[in-house]
């Protein structure tokens, strides 16, 4: 009976032992957790607002202008088609470059790259919200295009346009903000004790910015 009893015991034991050693598997970094929560959140609005772009544009009865023509720059005499629109997303995909390598030389305990390379890539964030400032003065000032009107045609194209790229760009001015400040922590040494996983939160949030602008891009300046 004795020999019975104690076999359960000892099979509960080994179970908590078994539990007790695996429970890394669960641990989770919870900045990590939340980051993630909040970029699913931020997925919704930009796709509502992409679907209620496709909505306004299927739906107009005024002739939607051309993006080739409205975002040309002229160079050497010469209208080039969406130049500027395509210097801004070889700028963003370029800093993802620079992120995806400042979270590795992170985790490799370099502090001194991982700043560099962290500013690096708020430089280009900050150059692409300046190009973005430009093309926005030139649509209001040269073509006379506002949210609430638009002499080149549908009414709607300036009011998509302008909260799309807009909200866009507060994302990019938010994250040029957040690159900055974690990037002079880590030069300061705040993270050393905690380990580098925030170089990697803050890229998380850098990629789902520049992915969100490829599918701007696609949706808007190329349809």
């Amino acid at each position: 009976m004795t020999e019975m009893n104690s076999k359960p015991q000892g099979y509960w034991q080994h179970l908590v032992i078994d539990w007790s050693a695996d429970k890394e598997a669960f641990k989770v970094n919870w900045g990590k957790v939340m980051m993630w929560v909040f970029l699913v959140s931020d997925t919704f609005i930009f796709s509502l607002f992409l679907i209620g772009y496709m909505n306004v544009r299927i739906s107009a009865t005024e002739a939607w202008p051309l993006t080739s023509e409205v975002f040309a720059l002229v160079v050497g005499g010469e209208h080039i088609p969406l130049l500027l629109i395509a210097i801004m997303t070889f700028i963003l995909i370029t800093s993802s470059g620079t992120m995806a390598m400042a979270v590795n030389t992170a985790y490799q305990g370099n502090k001194n790259a991982t700043f560099w390379l962290m500013i690096a890539t708020a430089a280009l964030g900050f150059s692409f919200v300046g190009m973005q400032a430009y093309e926005w003065s030139k649509l209001i000032v040269e073509e006379g295009i506002r949210p609430w009107g638009n002499p080149l045609g549908a009414a709607q194209f300036g009011s998509t346009f302008f909260m799309i790229t807009g909200f866009h760009g507060l994302h990019v001015t938010g994250g040029v903000i957040y690159l900055t400040v974690v990037a002079i922590k880590v030069k300061l040494g705040h993270y050393d004790k905690k380990g580098f996983q925030i170089v990697e939160i803050t890229g998380l949030y850098w990629h789902f910015v520049d992915l969100v602008w490829v599918f701007i891009f696609a949706f808007f300046y190329l349809w």
